[in-house]
This record gives C-alpha cells, structure tokens and sequence, in this order.
C-alpha cells in the first residue's frame, strides 16, 4: 500500500525536491508551507508520516507539533537547518519521533523515513500483549494503559517501552536503544534516548521525578523495573 508522506517546509525549492524524489520512490506526497496549512493538509490528508521544517512564518515546527500531537501520534520527522543539539532536544521533547539535519543526501532521507515507517507499522510480535506492574502494552492495537488509564505515547516512546518492558531488570545502554529505535545509528545522539525516557516518564509515572517503572543506572542506561 503506498505510503503518504506530508513535506512541510516554507522554502518552495525543497518542497519541490523531496517531493519529486519522494514520488520517485514510490511514496504519495503532498506538500504545506507553514505550520497552518500543514495542520489542514494533515487531517484531510491523514499522512503516514510527516517531515517538517522547524523555522517557517504563520506557525513554526514546534508550535505545529504541540497542536497536532493533540489528535494524532503520526511519526513525525523534523528537518532542521539548526546545529544546535538544544534545538533538536527541543523538537524531540514536544513530540517529534526523529530529525535530520540541512543539507541532507536524498539517499539518507529515504533511509530514514523507511525506518520510522517500519518502526510505526512493524507487524506484531509473538509476545503482542506485554504486562509489567500495572502497565500493559498491546503492540497489536499499538495501546498502552496504565493503572487502566489509556495512554498516548509516539512511535519512538512506544517502541522503547516496549523493548525495556520485554526484558525486565535489563540493562540497556543509550547506544544500545538509539540502534534499535533507529535501526542505524546515522547522526543520531545518546542524548535523543534521555529525551524519549523523559517523555515517557511524563507519561507513564505519576511521579516523573521518582520513576517507578524506567531506572536510570547512571554511567550505563536505563531499565525497566517490573515491580
């Protein structure tokens, strides 16, 4: 089934360029300008996955983030031309599952949106429902509840819940847990790994700053603690 790829960047020569490789590789594509017509385009649209520019007129990308993440858990993948990691942190921490940074090869775009996509539609593994504590996590309805209150979580926080609820009292570096979220390291930094534990934490534990379920074990990772 062919995959809708919505490319948000105020900039008409970039729209144009990753829309027609895009379209080349066999994706659907539509295209916005500024945060504003992106939240139209994708809830018309309904987009498998979204790359987003963060510095555009009218709405920016963060500002488009937080009002979207309020009715979908889309994969979302910034394009930033910012180096700063602070910003990147920033745009992880309000929602966004990924980021590559401008100027980027078309080669490593596609790579990296194949891989988010294969994270967001994997097929269920043999162990669908997961329960630990007071947490169960389905992958196959791709649902999370707590103390059986629903949760929210992107494909990013979801996948790494998963992994550290699959094995209990393991101990898994930030390298460990960038690899299997992103299936290659690409520029991809440790810190991303603290900013979706963060998020999680948020999310799941009713006090993020003594965490019941993830530990940090500090100088190595972080586990999940079943008890």
């Amino acid at each position: 089934m062919t995959k809708t790829i919505l490319v948000v960047d105020d900039q008409a020569s970039v729209r144009t360029l990753v829309r027609e490789y895009l379209a080349e590789q066999g994706f659907r594509v539509v295209t916005a300008d500024n945060g504003q017509n992106a939240l139209y385009a994708a809830r018309q649209e309904k987009p498998d996955l979204i790359l987003l520019d963060i510095m555009m007129p009218e709405m920016d990308g963060y500002e488009f983030i937080r009002a979207y993440r309020k009715e979908s858990e889309t994969p979302i993948v910034l394009l930033t031309a910012k180096l700063e990691e602070s910003d990147k942190v920033l745009g992880l921490e309000v929602g966004a599952d990924d980021y590559i940074t401008k100027p980027f090869s078309m080669k490593e775009l596609v790579a990296r949106i194949r891989a988010v996509l294969r994270r967001a539609g994997q097929a269920p593994q043999p162990n669908q429902v997961l329960r630990a504590a007071d947490i169960v996590l389905d992958r196959e309805t791709h649902s999370v509840t707590v103390s059986d209150r629903e949760v929210r979580l992107t494909p990013s926080e979801f996948d790494l819940l998963a992994l550290l609820m699959a094995s209990p009292g393991r101990v898994y570096t930030r390298l460990d847990l960038l690899e299997d979220l992103q299936g290659t390291s690409f520029e991809g930094v440790a810190r991303t790994i603290d900013v979706h534990v963060r998020n999680l934490r948020t999310k799941i534990e009713a006090d993020p700053g003594h965490p019941r379920y993830i530990e940090t074990v500090f100088g190595v990772g972080y586990r999940f603690v079943g008890k």
